[in-house]
């Protein structure tokens, strides 16, 4: 798969049931696997169409399940 395909994904948290964020990097581990999904949310702020921009890193473990359209995540397991 490739960042551009993960990048078409909504990344929804199974606890919450809220979008996380957009995927905007990855990172790699010295064995080729991925280690860390980096992703943006964009939260709005009260100025009119002004957005904060905070970065939330992923690690592999809270990934549950990669689907067709969207990927699962875990966002309050935290074990590596």
């Amino acid at each position: 798969m490739n960042l551009s395909e993960l990048q078409d994904k909504e990344v929804i948290d199974i606890s919450t049931g809220r979008r996380v964020g957009a995927i905007i990097d990855v990172i790699i581990d010295r064995k080729g696997g991925i280690s860390k999904l980096l992703l943006e949310d964009r939260k709005p702020t009260k100025r009119l169409f002004a957005q904060s921009k905070d970065n939330i890193d992923l690690t592999w473990n809270q990934i549950i399940k990669i689907g067709d359209d969207i990927i699962l995540v875990d966002c309050n397991h935290t074990l590596d």
